[in-house]
């Protein structure tokens, strides 16, 4: 799905081509950019994608910019830089393991998940490592709308979920078996990193810094104004609740969003290493994250 609501008087060949979800938190955050209400900055045009389309897109280096999971990072830092701002990390926010029964031993059992390369997903194996040692039993790609109907209807035994999900899944009658943010919190003392805005290299240092600017003054203008976004935000966010997407912007959308800083660089790091160190994920550079 595209929405060319950038700006009409641009062609799509002059137009910078971004890629990110649906989601509220990502709507909230590109909405003055994406309606050309930040002076100076270039048009988009914006492609609504899953993270696990938008994690395809980047391994296959399609568009200038992309909404991805951290952990697709280590197959795409050659191509993309990580912008230090736009992304989501956060405290309390973490992907949820449910089931539709309490307790549930998930040894040799049917997990549904939202990507294979998502940050979810990376910090479900980080946790089933330690918690799960006989090892969980199928992995199933599902958008991440599809998972809770799949877990209730029994067509999975589990289902990792994010975003909304946290708010939603006891409407489905469903149990929060762990909480994936939590282990990580608990383990690390940091942020749990889980969206990354990257941008191709090969845009050039100074519109990457550019780019970076233009992010930032976007979410700021969301926090001035977050009434000038409410319509963007539900037109895309699949019929949700509107207090349920505010929940979900107040969750997603904090000082991480306006820039990483020091403790989310080393949440980011932390989570790479952890996973390299646990073959889940190749190696990155000492200089792989560091931005223009």
């Amino acid at each position: 799905m595209t929405d060319h609501s950038a700006d009409a008087d641009h062609s799509a060949e002059q137009s910078m081509r971004i890629a990110f979800s649906p989601c509220p938190n990502d709507t909230f955050v590109f909405d003055a950019w994406a309606h050309g209400r930040v002076p100076g900055a270039p048009p988009i045009d914006v492609t609504f994608a899953d993270i696990d389309l938008t994690n395809g897109m980047a391994e296959r280096g399609e568009l200038d910019i992309l909404k991805v999971s951290y952990a697709v990072l280590p197959w795409v830092l050659e191509e993309y830089t990580l912008l230090p701002c736009g992304g989501a990390l956060g405290r309390g926010c973490g992907p949820l393991v449910l089931t539709k029964e309490g307790g549930v031993d998930l040894t040799g059992k049917t997990v549904a998940v939202p990507s294979e390369r998502s940050t979810a997903y990376l910090l479900f194996r980080l946790w089933a490592a330690e918690v799960v040692p006989g090892g969980v039993g199928e992995i199933v790609v599902l958008p991440f709308h599809e998972i809770m109907p799949a877990v209730r209807d029994g067509k999975v035994d589990a289902g990792l979920v994010i975003h909304e999900a946290r708010f939603t899944y006891q409407e489905y009658g469903l149990h929060s078996l762990a909480d994936m943010g939590e282990h990580w919190e608990t383990t690390t003392g940091l942020p749990i990193p889980l969206g990354a805005i990257i941008a191709k290299r090969s845009l050039g240092e100074e519109r990457l810094r550019e780019l970076a600017q233009v992010i930032r003054s976007s979410v700021r203008q969301a926090w001035d104004a977050p009434e000038v976004s409410r319509p963007y935000v539900l037109a895309h966010s699949q019929e949700m609740d509107p207090a349920v997407a505010d929940q979900h912007i107040g969750l997603y959308v904090n000082e991480f969003t306006a820039d990483l800083g020091e403790d989310g660089y080393a949440a980011v790091r932390g989570l790479l290493t952890r996973a390299a160190a646990e073959g889940l994920v190749p190696a990155v550079g000492a200089g792989a994250l560091s931005f223009p």
